[in-house]
């Protein structure tokens, strides 16, 4: 069972809360899943994870995977990791991340790794999201909005994955924004990339197990995405 890198056409578009949803489908359908946020950075949390991201994929996965494992490096200021190496003088560590998901792949039939911002989004110089994604040797799952200017930024980062020869497993739209009509979006996705929409995931108010779970598995097409 391949293992998926969820990336996102930007920062804030919700590629936490769709990884956690997937991350709960997947577990109910009796798969052994583990998750792993590479790259995490803000105000560390004062309990628990440092990262609050970190957190609610952890509990979501049910894991006891060591924070450590899930989460190799956390950055204590809200920037890319390149950012934080020259400001905070910590150097992003590729190796660690590698090897721990490396590590994690072995401990569970299927791994969800979520990225940090977009695909372009800086770890050393000239080495970006999408190096990560092909060094891991996984295909990737692209997160977009459905806001005015979404299939600019889609395209955008589908044209980057094929540049680097990352496999694309999928489009899932989390349709929090409300400013493009859905089955316009889809339409106009789909014809322009020729990468399947697997579907788009309503805002949520009720975060629970339960509540991710039938909103999931209603409009996600998990068999495409399992295949």
């Amino acid at each position: 069972m391949k293992s998926l890198f969820i990336t996102g056409t930007d920062t804030d578009v919700g590629k936490t809360y769709i990884t956690a949803g997937l991350a709960i489908t997947l577990r109910k359908m009796s798969i052994d899943v583990g998750v792993m946020k590479p790259f995490a950075a803000g105000v560390a949390q004062k309990k628990g994870f440092k990262s609050e991201d970190v957190e609610i994929l952890s509990n979501a996965a049910q894991i006891n995977d060591s924070e450590t494992l899930v989460n190799p490096q956390f950055f204590p200021i809200s920037a890319s990791p390149y950012t934080a190496w020259k400001k905070l003088k910590i150097k992003p560590k590729i190796p660690l991340i590698l090897s721990s998901f490396k590590k994690l792949s072995k401990k569970h039939d299927m791994m969800l790794v979520e990225g940090m911002g977009g695909t372009l989004t800086p770890i050393l110089k000239n080495y970006y999201i999408t190096n990560l994604i092909k060094d891991m040797k996984i295909p990737t799952v692209i997160v977009t909005r459905s806001k005015v200017g979404t299939v600019n930024h889609t395209l955008m980062t589908v044209m980057m994955c094929q540049k680097y020869k990352i496999p694309i497993k999928g489009i899932i739209i989390n349709n929090f924004d409300k400013g493009y009509p859905i089955n316009q979006l889809k339409k106009d996705l789909e014809n322009l990339t020729g990468i399947k929409v697997l579907g788009s995931i309503p805002f949520i108010k009720d975060m629970s197990d339960q509540s991710l779970y039938r909103i999931f598995k209603k409009n996600i097409d998990m068999k495409s995405l399992l295949q």
